[in-house]
């Protein structure tokens, strides 16, 4: 089906086709709306295209983030540590679990975690007896971190690895598709509708471990097990059910899982045109005086954004750049504003300085729109439009 474009082109937008809808009506026509056999196959999908033993699907990433932090044993004693350059649910789910949080820099080039400063990081930690508990790696616009040397690294030192894979369903890292927890104990994706594929809200976690499976599908309805296998008392009725852990109403539904796996079924060609547009976008930008993130070469995006960094860091010409852009009709972004200069946040001591790439990065990033169906016609007005707007800005700083 196709959607109808009107002038304003935002920086992403969900894809909803026939096959989509017929397979959300298909759920609407039968009993079961929510807690029914389609969470399980949607959960079954998903790992196995990403080949992991098991998933587990939540009503958002945000909820998925907070299990998984839960799962692994983080509260009030621990640390997580994770990137500003994010957005704020990967710093957020360790403070839902009263944890201590700290960030890492980025690499200017990729807007990843910067491995080396990690490392830094980690070795002054050991010293004064204050490493993390849990390390949440941000996969930025669809490219995977460097995970083979953080897994190194989590082995050296002791901590967790979460990957925040929100923006990378469909990618790959050293040949292996990112969720396949080769280097993680978990790893999270969003299914938002600016994401990859969506289920309009709803997240989901992948482990190759059954015991963090099972606590977190237990988290995610209140703590109660149904399996009376599992029951610590003796001798219960049939329609007993226990509950063994504070866990929350993170449900999922079965109407969200049909559309969910409706669109799982076409990711690679969804992963092949966002690829085709972002290299358009490499050949359209070409002579404007800003630059794409670069793509780690053994890694395949699923390419989420496209993320440009200006060459000027002048941050009253990225102001000017993205008001001017907006006023045009194109949707810009800035992905991320780093979350240790959020309001929260400087309440908790943090201060600009402190991690200076993601700084730059924040007054200096802006978002094209990019996602299935844009036209060329639409690339046209948005390289058009960012040549008016380099023109007006310049004159007016």
């Amino acid at each position: 089906m196709k959607i109808e474009q009107d002038a304003f082109i935002p920086y992403g937008r969900h894809t909803i086709t026939e096959e989509d809808i017929d397979a959300v009506n298909e759920v609407l026509r039968n009993s079961l709306l929510t807690q029914g056999p389609l969470i399980n196959s949607f959960e079954e999908a998903v790992a196995s295209k990403v080949k992991a033993k098991f998933g587990v699907a939540l009503n958002s990433a945000t909820s998925a983030l907070h299990v998984a932090c839960l799962t692994l044993g983080l509260g009030p004693n621990d640390s997580l540590w994770t990137t500003p350059n994010t957005f704020v649910a990967s710093a957020n789910c360790g403070l839902y679990c009263n944890a201590k949080i700290d960030f890492i820099d980025i690499s200017p080039m990729t807007g990843l975690i910067n491995v080396e400063a990690l490392k830094r990081k980690l070795q002054e930690a050991r010293l004064t007896n204050s490493l993390p508990k849990i390390l949440i790696p941000v996969h930025l616009a669809g490219s995977s971190c460097d995970m083979k040397s953080i897994f190194k690294l989590s082995q050296e030192y002791g901590f967790n690895v979460i990957e925040d894979a929100s923006h990378a369903i469909g990618g790959e890292y050293n040949n292996e598709p990112v969720g396949s927890c080769k280097y993680s104990s978990i790893t999270i994706f969003s299914f938002h509708p600016v994401k990859i594929i969506t289920t309009g809200e709803g997240g989901l976690a992948t482990t190759n471990d059954y015991s963090l499976y099972q606590r977190m599908k237990d988290l995610r309805s209140h703590g109660i097990v149904k399996d009376q296998k599992r029951f610590t008392q003796k001798e219960m009725s049939p329609w007993i059910y226990e509950q063994q852990v504070l866990g929350f109403n993170y449900r999922i539904t079965d109407i969200q899982c049909a559309l969910g796996i409706s669109q799982l079924n076409r990711l690679e060609q969804t992963i092949v045109e966002r690829n085709y547009l972002l290299n358009k976008y490499q050949d359209l930008t070409k002579d404007f005086p800003l630059r794409i993130l670069e793509i780690p070469e053994n890694v395949k995006s699923s390419v989420h954004l496209c993320i440009v960094r200006l060459n000027n860091s002048n941050p009253n010409l990225h102001r000017k750049i993205f008001q001017i852009m907006q006023s045009l009709g194109i949707g810009v972004q800035v992905h991320y504003t780093p979350v240790h200069l959020q309001p929260y946040f400087r309440k908790l001591g943090f201060k600009e300085g402190d991690f200076p790439e993601s700084e730059k990065h924040g007054t200096n990033a802006i978002s094209l729109p990019l996602f299935p169906g844009l036209a060329d016609n639409q690339m046209k007005q948005i390289i058009n439009s960012l040549s008016i707007a380099f023109d007006q800005a310049n004159k007016e700083i």
